[in-house]
């Protein structure tokens, strides 16, 4: 935790140093002596002392290590590289201020100086204070620590402290009453292991941790070992090196004969490799891997166990799905969390383990649910907490409390506290890059569902991602996201019709575990005063506000705070000066979304570090001329408000990559008009680093110099006019990064003239809305694009051909949507037509009175919405061929449709549906 804290600081030092913020400062310091005209000095040998507390930090982060004394080093370090970020901010801020003509110019004219501020003199001297701490927590590292892990060079977790953790994990395998809701699993690896292929086969499970791998394994393992010839258990991670790996193997494999034994123990790596496979020559071997963290030693051993042809197995267990590539597709299994039917019947026979049957008495149903609910199902937990309150008192009373202070017994509570290590352990094993950006997960409320593309901003607000490459920082911070879903850290909730992310939650479990974690690091506090406890770190950085009844400006007043987000959308109280405070100058994450708030008061300009505003679903109508001061914001979300226009000045925040300005005027979508985006603004051509702008309302003058936003990814642009079109497809040709994009004309008789649009070939999705030219769906852009788009919308385009037969061009599409695109009578959908479609929406297409789909039509389609088809009598013909469907939504059809479909299911034509909503 404390690495990252430390970058940051060094990054920021190394802004201060260097570069147009130098070279202000120079004639500044010209003038001045003494420590004022060293503080450039002084601040690089900072950094540099900085450098060298990373690089020991990183090279013992992944050890595991409880001395108390190394702990509270970090924690100092951590607290330090705190201060040391705060001052050099505001270094930053006033050598800006100082200096009336630089780039902070403008910042000068709309917002005061933080009185919480220090003048150049008394930083000089608080620098010198940093300099001199730092050398002291060098000093004590070299007198306390540096002694005590010099002679460490294991970089994956060692068990050796807590192998009674273990211990109690495997104790339980032979209770066959701790196995519920796993024969699945049990069946496919007893499958696995007796198949009749003779060649050597991989076996991985895998899953989060707390799931019970090790246990069925060890289960069946006990169970099976006597149908091999040798065999042998190794914890991995108990192994520090190869070398130790395989001395394990062989003493196991050799038995208990001692000579051999000690003859094993004294062998180097290659005398251990020659004869493993000696031993291993012509017989049938069973090896079982149990947690294994890297893929390079499973690759390793895998390769020394020699194929014999006598059909040998290898089982590996693991928490990330990276290392359980290493066995083909068929045998994976992976392990998912109990559903509650089997977590409540495995929490009672632990609970109530002397009654018959099992059965909960009704005056504790209640709480028995909330806290297995909590477990969610996690076995270890729910092994581990029934097995407690067996033991305590059989009383609503009793339990009540049980469960009020569940987490403080997981984490303090001698008899379970292993949960909270064994799940820990996989936070513990990340790398430094991902431990940040887990912990931020957690700031979010119980169950809340994550948004991908909001928290990689969030992420990157925060200074988390690093450059790497080539990559945008977007791209990198979602390749973070992806690591800590393969690592069994995140749950993916939904994906979009192309298989990326779209929503994901952390384990309710291992959500509590990780907000002890970031208070334990002051890297951030929860607020919600309706429970009675406010757990508020006095030195936190970030606050989660989940509920709140009383006035949080007393809270929020801390000058250390960088992230405040509230969730709680009943504080009515409230306006939105409440939630800038006014000790909290340096925020860099603002999240006021939901809030009923109307005007945004104008010290939001003094907040000068601020890199995310987010204001969705507020009433705000305008934003004040102070926000041009917030020149180091990357992200402005106004979603949903009832912004119209931008301020005059806007266009000098250079720094801004992300800008979400719509909002919904029909939630049902019906109308033409339904959503309005933002009047554009003098200069908005000029912010060349954005990524994302949606919705802008275009004007001529925009259009022609639109093309100045090279960097563009996603860009939603409505009011389009015919006489703009031209000049308009020439401004996107030149967006060489745009992946996604939206046109939409200015009403439903404008015609868009898009025949000569060309776009780059890594375009993804394409919405269109308004009447198309004709001959538009024969024009290269529709050929050219053939093999790349995947999401396709047509929307108002009233077209009198079946544009159907155009579109099975895009042979990867796997999303269609057409809301009032055709007004002909018959849709079909030919044999091999949109091989990958995985969603479609037919909507408002009001002569459609006939769908037919062929045999080998749609073959992947899982979702079908048929909407406002008024004449649409029958179930579409070949319905029965979709082998994939999981959902059809039907609504607004022809007055006999529901009586065709009922006869339809009698016929057994839609048996094959699992789910469909009629209304």
């Amino acid at each position: 935790m404390a690495e990252t804290a430390i970058l940051l600081a060094i990054k920021k030092i190394s802004i201060a140093v260097a570069g147009e913020v130098v070279n202000l400062a120079k004639p500044i310091f010209a003038k001045k002596s003494g420590l004022v005209a060293a503080l450039p000095t002084n601040m690089e040998l900072v950094k540099e002392e900085l450098e060298i507390i990373h690089a020991f930090l990183k090279k013992n982060s992944t050890r595991e290590c409880s001395d108390t004394v190394l702990e509270t080093w970090v924690r100092q370090v951590r607290r330090l590289a705190y201060d040391i970020e705060d001052v050099v901010d505001q270094f930053i801020f006033i050598v800006g201020e100082q200096h009336g003509k630089s780039f902070f110019s403008n910042l000068k004219k709309v917002v005061r100086k933080p009185q919480s501020l220090f003048s150049l003199d008394r930083m000089a001297t608080e620098v010198q204070k940093l300099k001199q701490r730092l050398t002291e927590l060098s000093s004590r590292r070299d007198r306390w620590i540096q002694s005590k892990v010099s002679g460490l060079d294991v970089e994956i977790p060692n068990y050796g402290s807590k192998e009674e953790a273990y211990q109690f994990r495997h104790s339980q395998s032979d209770n066959e009453d701790d196995f519920v809701g796993v024969d699945k699993y049990k069946e496919i690896l007893d499958k696995l292991l007796n198949s009749e292929d003779y060649s050597l086969r991989i076996i991985a499970v895998c899953g989060m941790g707390g799931l019970g791998k090790s246990s069925l394994v060890h289960n069946v393992y006990k169970r099976e070992r006597s149908h091999f010839d040798c065999r042998a258990w190794i914890s991995v991670s108990q192994s520090c090196k190869i070398d130790d790996i395989l001395r394990n193997m062989l003493k196991q494999m050799y038995g208990s004969d001692n000579k051999i034994q000690f003859e094993v123990a004294k062998m180097n790596i290659e005398e251990l490799r020659e004869d493993l496979k000696k031993v291993l020559e012509q017989k049938r071997f069973l090896v079982v891997l149990d947690d294994v963290w890297r893929g390079a030693v499973a690759l390793e051993i895998r390769d020394l166990l020699l194929n014999s042809g006598k059909r040998s197995r290898v089982i590996i267990t693991t928490r990330i799905d990276e290392v359980a590539s290493i066995a083909e597709d068929a045998c994976k299994i992976k392990l998912e969390p109990l559903n509650n039917h089997d977590a409540w019947i495995l929490f009672c026979r632990k609970v109530f383990w002397k009654i018959q049957n099992h059965v909960c008495p009704p005056d504790l149903q209640k709480w028995g649910e909330k806290i297995v609910k909590k477990c969610a199902g996690l076995p270890l937990a729910l092994v581990a907490l029934g097995g407690l309150l067996s033991l305590r008192d059989q009383s609503e009373a009793e339990w009540k409390s049980f469960h009020s202070k569940l987490t403080w017994e997981l984490h303090n509570n001698p008899d379970i506290n292993h949960v909270e290590w064994i799940l820990n352990l996989s936070y513990r094993h990340l790398p430094s890059y991902l431990q940040n950006c887990f912990l931020y997960c957690a700031m979010f409320p119980e169950g809340r569902l994550l948004k991908r593309k909001k928290l990689i901003r969030l992420w990157i607000a925060e200074g988390f991602v690093e450059q790497r490459g080539t990559s945008s920082l977007e791209e990198v911070a979602e390749s973070y996201l992806i690591e800590l879903v393969h690592r069994n850290m995140i749950q993916v909730i939904a994906r979009n019709s192309f298989g990326r992310i779209r929503r994901f939650r952390m384990h309710d479990l291992i959500r509590e575990l990780a907000i002890k974690l970031s208070e334990k690091e002051c890297f951030s506090s929860t607020y919600d005063d309706t429970s009675g406890v406010i757990q508020i770190v006095s030195d936190s950085r970030r606050m989660s506000v989940f509920r709140c009844k009383t006035d949080i400006r007393l809270t929020l007043d801390s000058p250390k705070l960088r992230t405040f987000l509230a969730f709680d959308r009943t504080m009515l109280h409230c306006s939105s000066s409440h939630y800038i405070p006014a000790k909290s100058k340096y925020l860099a994450v603002l999240d006021l979304s939901g809030l009923p708030i109307e005007t945004i008061c104008h010290s939001i300009g003094e907040l000068f570090n601020l890199k995310y505003l987010c204001l969705n679903d507020t009433n705000v109508k305008s934003l004040p001329k102070t926000v041009s001061g917030l020149q180091n914001l990357e992200t402005l979300s106004l979603e949903r408000t009832q912004l119209t226009s931008l301020p005059s000045g806007f266009a000098v925040l250079k720094k801004l990559r992300h800008l979400l300005l719509w909002k919904l005027q029909d939630t049902a979508q019906s109308s033409f008009t339904h959503s309005l985006g933002v009047r554009t603004t003098e200069g908005l051509w000029n912010l060349n680093e954005l990524q994302t702008l949606d919705e802008i309302r275009a004007n001529e003058q925009f259009i022609s110099k639109m093309g100045n936003l090279s960097q563009l990814r996603s860009l939603y642009i409505s009011d389009i006019k015919s006489k703009y079109c031209s000049q308009l497809c020439l401004s996107l040709s030149k967006m060489q990064h745009l992946v996604r994009l939206h046109v939409k004309a200015i009403n439903q008789e404008e015609v868009l003239r898009l025949e000569s649009l060309a776009l780059p070939p890594q375009l993804q999705t394409l919405e269109l809305t308004g009447q198309l030219a004709g001959g538009i769906l024969q024009s290269p852009f529709f050929s050219g694009h053939a093999n790349t788009l995947v999401r396709l919308s047509l929307c108002w385009c009233h077209l009198a051909e079946d544009p159907l037969p155009y579109l099975t061009k895009f042979s990867n599409l796997t999303s269609l949507r057409m809301r009032r695109v055709y007004t002909g009578k018959k849709l079909g959908f030919s044999a091999g037509w949109f091989p990958k479609l995985k969603g479609m929406a037919l909507v408002d297409m009001s002569h459609v009175c006939q769908i037919y789909i062929e045999e080998g039509a749609l073959i992947n389609l899982e979702y079908l919405n048929l909407d406002g088809l008024n004449e649409l009598v029958d179930v579409p013909d070949g319905i029965e061929f979709l082998p994939s469907i999981k959902e059809v939504h039907l609504s607004r059809l022809h007055p006999d449709f529901m009586g065709n479909l009922q006869e339809s299911a009698r016929m057994g034509r839609l048996q094959h549906i699992p789910v469909m909503y009629r209304r």
